[in-house]
């Protein structure tokens, strides 16, 4: 959530931004809500004192005549007030989590995604004296992808990733949790960068794959008719993505600096209905409903939020980079970057089969957006309280990497050449 202090100081900004984002929140209704809301708890606290004084004066005596008057009148306004105030409280709510969060300056304002800006594009397209095909036109005749049987007992957008390319998948793990785990690496995109942060690795986590309505709302990433499957009999989701069960990880927790910042890199199995994708993606392996992926997550004081932001990106474009694989990095604009972001980046892979690149990453920037709801804190070493700052990050979405090392290292044979910082993970393979 926004800080309501924040809208309160900057009605008219907030407008703005929010309908940059795409939102149409009734701030002005908002910001009545909570006028009615102030005014009623200073009149709930106030018959609360009078309460409290009321009991003291009794001073453990029989109270007379007027004093049980006295009370009776201000436990049924007392009542009164705090249902009122209780029902005024929920409106406010509702309304306080409709509000997105503001976006940085850097993040360049548009209306759609085609006024998302590529930055740059790095490395070079490979180039076949053939013509290249998309992946599951190799991967499927070989027995690597099986879909067909996958659609039999699952449905469609299931897949089983099979022989030499599962092999592959546990390679790119290996990978990145050695990538991630070199604090010479990490310090080395930290100079680069010119950022105010340490080189303390990332902390392997295996994260649960549920969690409970209350968590997940509370992280503002909770899409239930879009994206989320909801287990019928149990108060349980299926996870869309790893970052949720990690950024949920310390909820209602106060944290010491000295922990931060905090950095895992989780690996889990991810769902997601892909409903309003008719039609989009259903060849090959691209968009399913079912996914692993390795995310970055990190939990960081607020000073150095921005740059914990600036080095997931650069981790990003390190492990792309090993893998030889061409790509953009898309600034995206403030209706693409969601409602809990002050800032996202994309990485979109060149995919040669297709002629195309193909969003394989994000970075998304949350402030203290997301800790407000889920009250994760940071104590100072002053004593003094206030919320972290998160961030999350893609290393890898396998299936869309799997693809992409498909078609950009496919040979005249069909067989797919393993990128040479994955070979040692791979027994010393060449080919799959």
């Amino acid at each position: 959530m926004l800080d309501i202090q924040f809208i309160r100081e900057n009605a008219e900004l907030v407008k703005v931004k929010s309908k940059q984002k795409g939102y149409g929140v009734d701030i002005d209704q908002l910001l009545g809500f909570d006028a009615k809301r102030r005014k009623l708890l200073a009149q709930v606290e106030d018959l609360r004192r009078q309460r409290n004084e009321l009991t003291e004066n009794s001073n453990g005596q029989r109270p007379s005549e007027e004093q049980v008057a006295q009370g009776r009148m201000i436990k049924d306004n007392l009542t009164d007030l705090e249902h009122q105030l209780n029902s005024i409280e929920q409106e406010f709510i509702v309304l306080l989590k409709q509000v997105p969060n503001m976006p940085l300056e850097n993040v360049p304002v548009g209306s759609s995604e085609a006024e998302n800006i590529i930055e740059k594009e790095s490395g070079e397209k490979p180039q076949f004296d053939f013509r290249p095909k998309p992946h599951w036109e190799i991967a499927e005749p070989r027995d690597l992808i099986d879909k067909e049987r996958a659609a039999k007992i699952a449905g469609s957008r299931f897949a089983y990733i099979k022989g030499g390319l599962a092999r592959l998948q546990f390679a790119l793990i290996q990978f990145v949790m050695d990538t991630l785990g070199d604090e010479q690496i990490l310090a080395q995109l930290i100079k680069e960068n010119n950022l105010n942060t340490t080189p303390k690795p990332f902390t392997p986590i295996l994260p649960p794959a549920m969690l409970r309505t209350e968590p997940y709302a509370a992280s503002a990433r909770l899409n239930a008719e879009e994206v989320t499957y909801k287990l019928a009999d149990d108060d349980l989701w299926l996870n869309a993505s790893a970052e949720h069960t990690l950024c949920t990880m310390y909820w209602n927790e106060i944290l010491q600096e000295d922990m931060f910042p905090i950095r895992y890199i989780g690996y889990s199995t991810s769902f997601r209905r892909e409903a309003g994708t008719y039609g989009k993606d259903t060849e090959g392996i691209i968009r399913l409903h079912q996914f692993d992926k390795l995310e970055m997550e990190v939990f960081s004081t607020p000073e150095t939020g921005e740059d914990e932001h600036k080095l997931l990106i650069a981790l990003q474009e390190y492990m792309v980079q090993k893998l030889g694989l061409t790509y953009q990095l898309i600034r995206k604009c403030t209706f693409d970057i969601g409602k809990p972001n002050a800032s996202g980046i994309d990485l979109n892979c060149w995919f040669p089969g297709q002629d195309r690149f193909i969003e394989t990453h994000t970075a998304d920037y949350m402030t203290d957006y997301q800790a407000r709801d889920l009250k994760t804190r940071i104590r100072r070493k002053s004593g003094e309280v206030e919320l972290v700052h998160t961030n999350d990050a893609t290393a890898f979405a396998m299936s869309r990497i799997l693809a992409a090392i498909i078609e950009n290292y496919q040979m005249r044979d069909e067989q797919i050449q393993v990128p040479t910082v994955l070979r040692q993970y791979m027994g010393g393979r060449e080919t799959v």
